[in-house]
């Protein structure tokens, strides 16, 4: 069984939830899941790529799964591609709001995500929630870790990639008008991904 690495965010800005943290949360607490090791992730540019980083040459995963946020999304999505830029409408948790700024000077211009993503997009359909490919990923700290550890994963032997989830119902008052799934179907998703890449 491969060991694998499933990572979430912090709640950013003026939310008080994040529900990739609230998955991997969960996901950390289901005993039957004893391959998946999790980590919540700041919402820091630079910071949250070097724990990640860290993580994987400490515990050598497999495969590495992030997730993270994406408001007005109604679909669980595989990201396809990160490209190497930091361009913020918002800052960071830390107050950090690069201006297109390259993530890795040098860099290639973009990595495609190693996981098998349209295969994911059928399982997690199949687990009952919707779900479609996404050929962005934004350009906020999301993008960001999907860049750096396709970069850092680039001549390992780990299957790596990034996937957005909708905010959950419990989030409705926060963003209101935006689509929301129930953490149930959005758990139960993600531990289908799990399954599959295992």
């Amino acid at each position: 069984m491969k060991k694998i690495l499933l990572t979430g965010f912090e709640p950013f800005h003026k939310s008080n939830q994040n529900p990739s943290q609230e998955i991997v949360k969960e996901i950390a607490q289901d005993a039957l899941l004893s391959q998946v090791q999790t980590l919540v992730l700041p919402v820091e540019f630079g910071r949250a790529a070097e724990i990640l980083c860290k993580k994987i040459v400490e515990i050598q995963p497999d495969v590495v799964i992030c997730l993270g946020q994406a408001e007005g999304r109604s679909a669980i999505t595989p990201e396809q591609v990160a490209i190497n830029i930091d361009d913020a409408r918002i800052p960071d948790n830390s107050g950090n709001q690069p201006n297109d700024n390259p993530i890795v000077a040098g860099g290639p211009d973009a990595y495609f995500s190693t996981l098998p993503v349209k295969k994911l997009i059928e399982v997690i359909e199949e687990s009952g929630a919707p779900a479609s490919l996404s050929l962005s990923a934004g350009t906020f700290v999301c993008n960001h870790v999907f860049y750096a550890v396709q970069h850092f994963c680039r001549d390992k032997n780990v299957q790596s990639g990034f996937i957005h989830v909708p905010l959950m119902e419990s989030q409705k008052d926060e963003f209101p008008g935006l689509p929301t799934l129930n953490q149930e179907v959005l758990v139960k998703a993600i531990k289908a991904v799990i399954k599959a890449l295992s």
